[in-house]
């Protein structure tokens, strides 16, 4: 067959349109993109058919040739640069599916050209002029969030709100604890400056018995020395440490009955005796004006009172006079 031609006019002018036979560009240009392509497969299809039908005709093996034979195939559709697409193509003997394969594929391709073609003219370049929201589209954007979503929502909140809750709560501690140590630090500086202020008022040396009377006083007495000075006073009152130091003897004595022996800073021992009671013990350590003994009436006493010596620099030095050693530290008698 010298040439086969299948001519599908949609839309356009030109000298393949015939102006008689032909629909106006109007109603083309309406025309569903979806009956181009099928009428353009079908006048494909139609085409190959043709093929097949004279490759078994007249002109026999001999007059397709050894390649077969080439048909053109012209379709035309659209407007402008896609108003006509013709291709050439090479028809092998007896292989109608090949055929099939190659119309649909021109027909897809003009349906393609030509829904392109009026998808830009009917739209345009015009740009979107709002946003347009997922969540709308699918009208989901005024539902309630799901039960789930909404469960683990307030965990985690709880559990924010516990976090922020156990900070708080731990700085507060950490902020109580250091107010606590910063009082304690205050109360024990004002302790401290009490005591000291306490320490540097309080007297270095006192009478051993506040309110006694001197009923003898230091030298001989009865053809004998009275090493010390007598204070007398109710018995019961307190006696007091005349200094500070360490007490080295407390108990029982000759001719005292009761009596104790304070060694003081410099050495020297002061010696009570005749007390009702004794308050400390050996190597206690006492203040000026501590108490250290009920007055008494003990051993060889004569009445109520307090015998008070003074040994130089220790328990067996010389004893001096009570009442000197006082006065210069400060108390008369």
């Amino acid at each position: 067959m010298a040439g086969l031609e299948v001519r599908t006019v949609v839309a356009g002018t030109g000298p393949a349109q015939a102006p008689a036979a032909a629909e106006p560009a109007e109603v083309l240009a309406d025309a569903d993109a979806a009956g181009l392509a099928e009428a353009a497969g079908a006048q494909a299809l139609a085409a190959v058919d043709a093929a097949g039908a004279d490759d078994t005709g007249a002109d026999g093996p001999e007059g397709a040739g050894a390649g077969g034979e080439r048909v053109p195939v012209t379709v035309v559709a659209g407007h402008g640069r896609h108003r006509a697409m013709a291709r050439l193509l090479r028809l092998p003997r007896r292989r109608p599916a090949f055929y099939l394969a190659a119309a649909l594929v021109g027909a897809v391709g003009v349906g393609s050209f030509s829904v392109g073609d009026r998808v830009a003219q009917a739209d345009g370049p015009e740009a979107v002029s709002h946003s347009v929201s997922v969540a709308e589209e699918l009208g989901i954007a005024d539902q309630d969030l799901p039960a789930a979503a909404e469960a683990a929502t307030l965990r985690s909140d709880a559990t924010l709100l516990g976090a922020v809750t156990a900070s708080r709560n731990a700085r507060e501690a950490e902020e109580a604890a250091a107010a606590q140590v910063q009082a304690d630090a205050d109360r024990a500086a004002q302790e401290a400056a009490a005591a000291a202020a306490a320490e540097a008022a309080r007297p270095r040396t006192v009478l051993p018995v506040d309110g006694a009377r001197l009923t003898s006083g230091f030298g001989a007495r009865w053809g004998t020395l009275h090493a010390g000075i007598d204070l007398a006073a109710p018995i019961g009152t307190p006696e007091y440490a005349a200094a500070d130091g360490v007490v080295l003897e407390a108990g029982p004595a000759s001719g005292f009955g009761l009596a104790v022996y304070v060694q003081h800073e410099n050495g020297d021992v002061t010696v009570y005796g005749h007390m009702e009671e004794i308050l400390v013990q050996p190597g206690q350590v006492v203040r000026a004006g501590d108490t250290i003994a009920l007055l008494g009436n003990r051993g060889q006493s004569t009445g109520p009172h307090l015998h008070f010596e003074v040994h130089v620099g220790g328990i067996d030095g010389e004893r001096i006079d009570p009442i000197p050693w006082l006065r210069d530290r400060g108390v008369a008698i």
